[in-house]
């Protein structure tokens, strides 16, 4: 049996820049991309992931525009700004360093004292 993973706080703005770093997707088209990256580990839902698009858009992290989805639908397709590239960058970086950190600490062994 496999658990879904819960997302952490603060994490749903980098998973959504990156996953439009492949280009401009509707709502849909990003919540099936980041479930299939995460092997169906992480499932975000539309309550969630709505508000976090309007809130990056309000940022200048994203812009929108409507238009047809491969099923003749309208829906409204977010694509990275410029400005938005430079925070997926950033956001990356602070990530990798917080996860590398994580690590070291988790496969710590035995206590070092200072004096």
């Amino acid at each position: 049996m496999r658990e879904n993973v819960d997302l952490l706080r603060g994490t749903l703005d980098l998973f959504i820049l990156k996953t439009l770093t492949w280009g401009p997707m509707h709502g849909l088209a990003i919540s099936r991309w980041i479930e299939n990256a995460s092997k169906s580990q992480l499932q975000i839902e539309e309550g969630a992931l709505y508000p976090a698009l309007h809130r990056l858009e309000q940022r200048g992290l994203l812009s929108a525009e409507w238009g047809l989805t491969e099923g003749n639908r309208q829906a409204k397709f977010y694509k990275l700004t410029s400005r938005g590239r430079k925070q997926f960058a950033t956001q990356l970086a602070t990530w990798e360093r917080y996860t590398k950190v994580a690590a070291m600490l988790l496969g710590a062994r035995g206590v070092e004292a200072t004096v």
